[in-house]
């Protein structure tokens, strides 16, 4: 399948839109690093949201005071997490999980 020829205004509208998700994205993890919200909010709040729920659960996880690369990984594996799972791709038990580790 070849790539579609986009019009420059196509682009723009592309790159606008990619823009605001990374911005939305960033909004949220900026909220759980300030205490804003909990993890179980942000959880709740990305299910909904189709542009949130594309975040990674390891740099949301990261995101959390006291929380780095090596903790976030270790939770994930005792957690069954995949490492490159987004939100959208965890399963009830592994939501229930995460909210239960952090409440």
């Amino acid at each position: 399948m070849a790539i579609p020829t986009l019009s420059d205004e196509q682009l723009q509208a592309a790159r606008k839109a990619a823009t605001e998700a990374r911005r939305a994205r960033a909004d949220l993890k900026t909220k759980v690093r300030t205490g804003e919200i909990s993890l179980a909010k942000a959880l709740d709040v990305a299910e909904s949201d189709e542009i949130l729920a594309h975040i990674r659960v390891s740099d949301l996880l990261k995101a959390l005071p006291r929380v780095g690369e090596k903790r976030a990984a270790g939770i994930m594996t005792r957690l069954n997490i995949a490492s490159s799972r987004r939100i959208r791709g965890l399963g009830k038990h592994q939501l229930l999980a995460l909210k239960e580790e952090f409440s």
